[in-house]
């Protein structure tokens, strides 16, 4: 296995930073449900909110081959960090 080159770090923080959109994008399901018009029930909404916090805590854990050196530099986690925490207080 390789390090991951700084364009696929890149890569992985702009997913990061996709994911942390759909957690913050609805303050509750009934904001999700007039801005989207979907018919997704509140349990697929929370788990799809939970799908993406969990993407976050994975995404931050990356280490590099040395399984002990984090891949992440000079990166802020501040959004990330706190989409984790709405994340997990929509889905608990």
């Amino acid at each position: 296995m390789e390090e991951k080159s700084t364009d696929e770090i890149a890569a992985i923080f702009s997913a990061a930073g996709d994911s942390v959109t759909v957690i913050n994008a609805d303050a509750n399901f009934a904001a999700y449900g007039t801005r989207t018009g979907s018919s997704e029930t509140e349990t697929e909404w929370k788990a799809m909110i939970q799908r993406n916090t969990e993407h976050l805590e994975i995404i931050k854990a990356y280490k590099k081959v040395d399984g002990t050196t984090s891949i992440w530099t000079s990166e802020s986690f501040t959004a990330i960090d706190a989409a984790i925490t709405t994340g997990k207080a929509i889905y608990s």
